[in-house]
């Protein structure tokens, strides 16, 4: 199925508000239930939504608030995939930030996002405050 540009970007957006939103219902609901999460960049592979789950729920006790902002997007609407380049602001709980810049390809399935390959800048934030 094609999609459109402003869909593809769309979804995205929507995946990304609930991450920093802390909203797992939201994300869920962009991702297929056998989607596969990697962080191509530290060797993580995850399938399906509990894995996933588990994930963004270390990221949030791991940290005050997370934000993704200033969005550069490639999209294959014919093919159903997006890239998107963005600034990760990651505040810990003593105050202090984190910035970031990362990429991440989504392939979209039925609708949802069947696959989230994520290319992550410095330490992988995404396994929990004790993975440093």
């Amino acid at each position: 199925m094609s999609w459109d540009k402003n869909t593809l970007e769309k979804m995205v957006r929507t995946y990304f508000a609930g991450v920093d939103g802390e909203d797992l219902g939201l994300v869920l609901s962009t991702l297929t239930f056998d989607c596969l999460f990697s962080v191509e960049t530290h060797q993580v592979k995850l399938v399906g939504r509990s894995e996933i789950t588990t994930m963004f729920e270390r990221l949030w006790v791991g940290h005050k608030t997370v934000c993704h902002d200033q969005f550069k997007f490639i999209t294959d609407p014919e093919n159903g995939r997006v890239a998107v380049q963005f600034r990760v602001t990651n505040t810990l709980h003593d105050g202090g930030l984190v910035f970031k810049s990362n990429c991440n390809f989504f392939t979209v399935t039925d609708g949802m996002f069947s696959a989230v390959n994520v290319y992550m800048a410095g330490v992988n934030t995404l396994t929990g405050p004790q993975a440093r």
